[in-house]
């Protein structure tokens, strides 16, 4: 995993009032639970007093209980209760778990995987987004590594193959350029798919004039994409690391063309239908990809039309560097 940065790992609907949640993220079992206030709290989902799982206990006031021994633990992880010593006690340093900070925005639990620190990056969801727009969605797991996840939305070669019934009809298979173009850390890939008429070759992309003018996509490091359709409708996924083999996808139908409030909710749940039609024809395939991992190398044999793919794992490699080496 890249570390400082915010990864979108759940939607706020998920953690209810006085009740933990217990969820693998990131390679790591955490517990997630809300503070009378609503603000949501992370910790690691491992007493340290004997290991049990802290997921399978309860909220009090603004603190987690262990169901074991009644260890309770604050947002920093600390142990502020051992029901055994009695409350006047003091408590060790030692007993404490890991925490991690948490910002709940836009609809989803962001977390931030580093060091405390007053210095946070700005949540990375998409600007456009962030306002008057509905949505509706729904979540699904692959058993996958998450980079296997976010190349299949940056490949635009795979297109008439395996969405040959949705939206790669036309037998598009020619691939013009992709453009793609950062701004810090944030990708947008313009797409120019044509039928092979057997006298032409790929444009490369800078031979392709008005590049903005194309079909284009997003992607913001290091786990949310988006399909811009039109201005007024968008399609976002979060891929969320679970561990080195599973992926937690949430899938959200983005539009303000429908402002009718009953309309809106029935347009925004519809789109489930074709969207999880369209994310289970990729599923098919990325599957059966191997390693369900991805690399910056990996002995394969990329072609013009994987730039997106090239130039992400390149920023990841580079933000992973960067990290270590300070």
């Amino acid at each position: 995993m890249i570390r400082n940065q915010w990864y979108g790992i759940l939607d706020s609907k998920e953690i209810k009032n006085k009740k933990p949640i217990g969820v693998t993220r990131l390679g790591e079992k955490l517990v997630f639970w809300r503070s009378e206030n609503g603000k949501v709290n992370c910790i690691f989902d491992k007493c340290c007093h004997r290991g049990a799982s802290l997921s399978a206990g309860q909220v009090i006031h603004d603190k987690i209980t262990c169901p074991f021994h009644g260890f309770q633990y604050d947002a920093s992880g600390k142990v502020t209760l051992i029901p055994a010593n009695g409350k006047n006690t003091p408590i060790p340093e030692r007993f404490k778990v890991n925490a991690y900070q948490v910002e709940e925005k836009y609809g989803l639990i962001w977390l931030w995987y580093g060091d405390f620190t007053d210095e946070l990056l700005e949540i990375p969801f998409f600007k456009y987004l962030r306002e008057g727009f509905s949505y509706g969605g729904f979540s699904e797991m692959w058993p996958v590594h998450y980079t296997r996840a976010v190349e299949n939305q940056l490949d635009a070669v795979h297109l008439p193959f395996v969405h040959a019934s949705s939206i790669g009809r036309g037998n598009k298979t020619i691939v013009n350029g992709p453009v793609v173009k950062w701004e810090e850390n944030l990708m947008t890939f313009y797409v120019d798919n044509q039928v092979d008429d057997g006298k032409i070759q790929p444009l490369k992309p800078d031979e392709i004039e008005n590049y903005k003018n194309l079909f284009s996509l997003q992607l913001q490091m290091p786990n949310t994409w988006q399909n811009i359709i039109s201005k007024d409708l968008r399609i976002v996924a979060i891929f969320v690391p679970i561990d080195d083999e599973h992926t937690q996808i949430y899938l959200r139908f983005y539009q303000k063309f429908m402002k009718i409030p009953v309309l809106k909710q029935l347009v925004n749940k519809m789109s489930n239908i074709s969207n999880k039609y369209i994310l289970h024809q990729d599923r098919r395939i990325v599957l059966t990809q191997t390693p369900k991992k991805t690399e910056f190398k990996m002995g394969e044999n990329l072609i013009q039309g994987d730039a997106p793919i090239i130039e992400y794992r390149k920023r990841r490699a580079f933000l992973k560097d960067e990290i270590e080496n300070k």
